[in-house]
C-alpha cells in the first residue's frame, strides 16, 4: 500500500501507537508531522528513525487541547510541506480510574479536553487545509471501551464515545472527497503497558478469545489500509482490532 508523496499529520506520533503509524506510513512513502508533549529528550532520534525511510518528518509540541498550539501545528505543517493528506487523531489520555461519585471535576474535565476536544480542535483546523487538496482521509482513533463500557473509567469511555459519534457525523459531512474512519483498538502491548503494568492486569487484559495482547504494528497496518486508496470504500466506519474481546 502506497502514500508515496502524501503528508499524514499524527497526533501523539512519539510514542505507542501513534508511533507505530508514524513509522508505517512513512515506509510507505508518507512525510510525517507528529505531535509529542513530553520526552523531548527522544524526539530527535524519533525524526531520524522516520527519515531514514527517505521521506520528510516534523516533530511540533502541542497540547491539542490548546486552540492556540493546534493553529500553531497547522501553520507550522502547512509553511513545511504546503499540504496535507492524511489526519490520525491519535493522542489521548486515559485519566485515572474512579468512581464517578469520587471524581473531581477537573478530572473528568482534562479527559474530555484531550481525548474528545482535541480531536475537535484538529479537525477544525485542519480540514481547510485538507480541502485544499479535494480528497484527503481522517482516522479517529476511539477504544473498544467505548462500546463496552468499564467501571471507575467513565470520563474515558464517554470522550471515545463521543469520538465515534464525531467520526459518524464527520463522514456524512465531508464525504465523498474526505472520508473519516474510526478504528477502536483493543488491549495492545504498548511499550507502556508492558513496562508500567502489573502482569495480572495484563493477563487479565488476555482473557479475550485470541489469548493474547494486540501489537502496535496490527493497529498501524489497520490504519495503513485505511489511508491508502485500498480503504476507499470505508467511510463512517467503526472498525475494531480487538482480538474478540467484543463482537460488533
Amino acid at each position: 500500500m502506497d502514500l508515496k508523496n502524501k503528508v499524514a499529520v499524527i497526533s501523539g506520533g512519539s510514542k505507542g501507537i501513534g508511533k507505530g503509524i508514524a513509522n508505517r506510513f512513512a515506509k510507505a512513502g508518507a512525510n510525517i508531522v507528529f505531535t509529542y508533549l513530553e520526552g523531548e529528550e527522544n524526539i530527535d532520534q524519533i525524526v531520524e528513525k522516520i527519515e531514514s525511510y527517505g521521506v520528510k518528518c516534523l516533530a511540533v509540541k502541542t497540547d491539542i487541547s490548546n486552540e492556540d498550539d493546534v493553529i500553531h501545528l497547522v501553520q507550522s505543517t502547512k509553511d513545511t510541506f504546503g499540504k496535507m493528506n492524511i489526519l490520525i487523531n491519535n493522542a489521548g489520555t486515559i485519566g485515572n480510574e474512579m468512581p464517578i461519585s469520587e471524581m473531581p471535576t477537573e478530572e473528568w474535565d482534562k479527559v474530555m479536553n484531550v481525548d474528545l476536544r482535541g480531536v475537535f480542535l484538529m479537525c477544525k483546523y485542519f480540514i481547510p487545509l485538507m480541502e485544499e487538496q479535494s480528497v484527503g482521509k481522517i482516522i479517529n482513533i476511539s477504544s473498544e471501551l467505548s462500546v463496552k463500557g468499564r467501571a471507575n473509567f467513565t470520563h474515558y469511555t464517554a470522550a471515545k464515545g463521543g469520538v465515534n459519534s464525531l467520526t459518524r457525523s464527520l463522514a456524512l459531512e465531508l464525504a465523498p472527497n474526505i472520508l473519516v474512519n474510526t478504528i477502536a483498538p483493543g488491549p495492545i502491548g504498548t511499550d507502556m503497558i508492558l513496562a508500567d503494568m502489573e502482569p495480572e492486569w495484563i493477563e487479565k487484559e488476555k482473557d479475550i478469545p485470541l489469548q493474547r495482547l494486540g501489537t502496535v504494528d496490527e493497529i498501524a497496518a489497520t490504519a495503513l489500509f485505511l489511508a491508502s486508496d485500498e480503504g476507499n470504500f470505508f467511510c463512517g466506519q467503526f472498525i475494531s482490532p480487538n482480538g474478540g474481546a467484543i463482537f460488533i
